[in-house]
């Protein structure tokens, strides 16, 4: 039987409400392994390969696709994530992440999905992590940034690669010992 794996972190949100425990429960009980995990603080140049400050990345965050936006739009949405994963930079650094691998037949990016539920809490299906345990929604860090006129990103407790090929770029950031 062919494998998969997924990257998966407790982001400093999550492992300060101490849900580690219950969003691994929650993913061994989805019939995934978990096969790695350790509890660090992020450094500036791990965040900075995880979160990169390229055009593609700023413009495709939440595996939005922009190939219908005009250029004034990409533009629009490059200058506004810009600012976004600058503070995203600093969260992630802002505490202790658990990154973990999970394991399970091919299929396990999407299952790992699945069981943690949409990025934006208040969009993620019922029974699902960031539906259950997310405190917070797009609409939230809009009115923070209208109030303060700062930006913060989205605190949705973890964080779960989008593809298998994605799951082992970030894997080989965090977790580099598991490297393939």
């Amino acid at each position: 039987m062919d494998t998969e794996r997924s990257f998966v972190m407790m982001k400093p949100d999550g492992v300060e409400r101490g849900l580690t425990d219950e969003v691994i429960r929650r993913l061994e009980a989805a019939g995934l392994k978990m096969v790695a995990q350790k509890k660090m603080v992020a450094t500036p140049e791990i965040v900075a390969k995880h979160y990169p400050m390229d055009d593609n990345y700023l413009l495709t965050m939440g595996h939005r696709d922009p190939s219908g936006w005009s250029e004034e739009e990409k533009q629009t949405v490059i200058a506004r994530n810009k600012a976004r994963v600058m503070e995203m930079h600093e969260f992630i650094q802002s505490g202790p992440v658990i990154p973990m691998i999970f394991e399970g037949p091919v299929g396990t990016v999407e299952r790992v999905r699945e069981v943690v539920g949409a990025t934006n809490p208040p969009d993620a299906a019922p029974g699902t992590i960031r539906k259950e345990f997310g405190q917070d929604s797009y609409a939230a860090t809009d009115e923070y940034q209208e109030k303060t006129g700062k930006v913060r990103s989205v605190r949705n407790i973890v964080h779960a690669s989008g593809n298998p090929a994605e799951a082992e770029q970030e894997i080989a950031i965090w977790l580099p010992e598991f490297a393939r």
